[in-house]
């Protein structure tokens, strides 16, 4: 505040002045002071009583033994505890028959659910649509490599694709044609290629190339190139691409060839941090229920 005409001179002031204008030195109000006095006292007694002043390694622990991190890990183990009786029978679960118990199927999807965000989200995508341009899979549709049932989803994951962790992993691998084929034969096979995708396409050259096909590939994707499942051989006559369907995509296909690498979740192959068998079946639960399961 400062002084004017009505402000009795007998006030005490803090001695500052400003243009002729002096700073009064009004006491605080009683009630303010009253409030910071007990804020003081709470803190110094909240510092005592909980984590406060940092340690060397650590903290002062406070005389309550409070831990933000301790009640996590009772939520935890409370929840595992929780759903303890349910993974054990998920872990031993036929999951062909995994329908015949909606209890169980329900817990199994919902549980998938959290598995897949951890661990396949960041290769398949958060809705398991997949992405091309790395060759890795989508999971919503109806195109399956090694089979779609629910028992063939759990055994990929079990066992991955190509890994060296897993001596069951689905293997196969496809030949770089760039060391065996001339260029014009590349040309032609892949114009066959697109010919029977239903893609536009050079006919002389797909004419030509449907030799080169039955002499170096039909032996695994079949003389009329539908696939073989058993070999992880895919379906060239639909509209689904693991690494894009363009002539350009196919033409780097045949001549460098591809070999995607799935990793085997199984503990058994990954001690760190692999997935329980109640995990992985409650993935390929989830997985399976996403609308491409067979």
């Amino acid at each position: 505040m400062t002084r004017n005409d009505k402000i009795p001179s007998s006030i005490e002031t803090t001695g500052h002045t400003w243009d002729g204008i002096e700073e009064l030195n009004n006491p605080l109000p009683r009630w303010w002071l009253w409030v910071l006095y007990a804020t003081i006292v709470w803190g110094v007694g909240y510092t005592i009583a909980y984590p406060a002043w940092p340690l060397v390694s650590g903290a002062t622990s406070g005389l309550l033994g409070f831990s933000t991190r301790g009640d996590v890990a009772a939520d935890i183990a409370a929840t595992e505890a929780a759903r303890s009786g349910l993974m054990d029978r998920l872990a031993a679960a036929d999951l062909s028959q995994l329908p015949q118990d909606p209890e169980l199927q329900a817990f199994a999807v919902s549980a998938g659910a959290s598995v897949f965000g951890a661990n396949c989200a960041q290769c398949h995508g958060a809705g398991a649509a997949g992405v091309q341009a790395g060759g890795f899979p989508n999971l919503l549709d109806d195109d399956w490599l090694w089979g779609g049932t629910i028992t063939d989803v759990a055994a990929t994951v079990t066992h991955g694709i190509r890994n060296e962790s897993s001596p069951d992993a689905r293997w196969s691998e496809m030949p770089a044609f760039g060391e065996i084929l001339e260029g014009g034969d590349i040309d032609a096979v892949v114009n066959h290629v697109l010919a029977v995708s239903g893609q536009e396409h050079d006919a002389a050259l797909a004419e030509q190339g449907s030799v080169v096909f039955a002499d170096n590939c039909a032996s695994c994707h079949g003389e009329d190139a539908t696939g073989m499942r058993e070999m992880g051989a895919p379906n060239l006559t639909d509209a689904v691409w693991l690494y894009g369907g363009t002539a350009e995509t196919l033409k780097e296909t045949v001549t460098n060839a591809r070999f995607g690498v799935m990793p085997a979740w199984s503990e058994e192959f990954r001690p760190a941090n692999g997935l329980s068998q109640a995990e992985i079946n409650a993935v390929a639960a989830y997985v399976h229920g996403l609308g491409g399961g067979e």
